[in-house]
């Protein structure tokens, strides 16, 4: 049985994961577990899977918390805040930690994984595209694995497997095109909240359905490719692929062009960074390609999606660039979720945060000048929503 430790239990990611333990009990077993504010499904959670350590992040909750699992034996530990978050990364025997945290909220739990010589499976972006310059000398240093486990980055990694050293030529990511494929570019400033969450193929939560739906969910994962697979951003391409079926590719130096193809589902990325280098036999339900008939692919609208340009910009940038699109990013969306900007202005303020920072860019950031470029984005942006309110 591997050890396994979750950081975002309750959220997509961590549901998912726990459903792949629950199908495998006998090559599974959860050490850690560490959510938000979700009492009752973390209280279900542990009853279920009894973790050694639970932390919660916010430590007015755990007297709730608690209470809920009166009942459990043996009790596992119980910890409450964000350091506590990190406590439960580097915990024990956990082989594998699954970073499901939404946002740069996961960059230090992974960093406290990596250093208590855990593989990470990595459904965390944030993490690399923020903390890149920190994180990847610390896989580096701790001998660790660091396995993608979203869809696209996994598609990628499995189409890597026996290709020679060198023989990665350009990596095309696949998008669904959002909840707004379909609409007129001129459209989007009517658009509602409700309107963004409609994703077309995935069920996912709130913020990366907005990503997906501005495209810089895509935008993102160009720069996580670039740092995970070592490839220059001339060589990453993005095309619109309203199916979700090939999750992304590889065009390999001889011009082969390499796919990987599944229905939209998250377990089976999860599955193979939790599993890899090994294959486990599911009762999924197969992929048949004559139900779903045909796939098609488009490039994508710039001027609709103008998300995608800055992160591309930013990833040339480098140094703490990536880190302020991403904290802009993450503040911007959460104040069009809270109705207090339009969709429009998500990339305005991002590109307004981006141009405003580079003087202040650093080419090898620490750690620490990575999380000041975070919050220095974050409080430009709520600056400039206070000054035009």
């Amino acid at each position: 049985m591997k050890p396994i430790t979750i950081l975002g239990s309750t959220g997509s990611i961590g549901t998912q994961t726990l459903d792949i333990v629950r199908n495998h009990p006998s090559l599974f077993r959860v050490v850690g577990l560490a959510a938000g504010n979700n009492i009752s499904l973390l209280a279900e959670q542990i009853k279920e899977f009894k973790p050694e350590i639970v932390a919660i992040r916010n430590p007015g909750k755990l007297l709730e918390l608690k209470e809920a699992i009166a009942g459990v034996s043996p009790q596992p530990i119980l910890l409450g805040g964000e350091a506590a978050i990190e406590e439960v990364a580097a915990y024990g025997d956990a082989e594998t930690v699954v970073t499901g945290i939404v946002g740069c909220a996961g960059l230090l739990p992974t960093i406290a994984a990596i250093k208590a010589k855990k593989n990470i499976a990595l459904a965390n972006k944030e993490t690399l595209i923020a903390g890149a310059p920190v994180v990847l000398p610390l896989v580096k240093e701790h001998g660790v694995k660091l396995l993608p486990a979203d869809s696209e980055h996994s598609a990628i990694f499995q189409c890597l497997q026996g290709v020679p050293p060198g023989g990665l030529k350009r990596i095309i990511l696949t998008a669904s095109g959002g909840a707004f494929r379909d609409l007129p570019v001129e459209a989007l400033k009517h658009v509602t909240v409700a309107d963004a969450l409609k994703h077309p193929n995935w069920s996912m939560g709130q913020k990366i359905t907005i990503d997906s739906a501005t495209l810089m969910n895509k935008g993102l994962e160009v720069i996580e490719a670039h740092f995970l697979f070592s490839l220059d951003y001339d060589h990453i391409d993005i095309v619109i692929h309203p199916q979700s079926i090939v999750h992304s590719l590889v065009e390999l130096q001889d011009t082969s062009v390499l796919a990987q193809l599944g229905w939209a589902d998250m377990r089976l990325p999860l599955l193979y960074a939790l599993s890899y280098p090994e294959r486990i036999a599911t009762d999924w339900k197969p992929l048949d390609l004559v139900a779903v008939g045909s796939l098609t692919f488009r490039a994508p609208d710039h001027q609709k999606y103008p998300c995608m340009k800055l992160a591309y910009a930013a990833g040339r940038a480098g140094g703490s660039m990536p880190a302020v699109l991403n904290a802009a990013n993450e503040e911007a969306v959460a104040l069009f979720l809270q109705e207090r900007i339009g969709f429009l202005d998500i990339p305005r303020l991002i590109e307004e945060a981006c141009e405003s920072f580079v003087g202040q860019n650093k080419s090898n950031p620490s750690l620490e000048e990575i999380l000041w470029a975070d919050r220095w984005a974050r409080r430009f942006v709520q600056q400039q929503v206070s000054v035009s309110a």
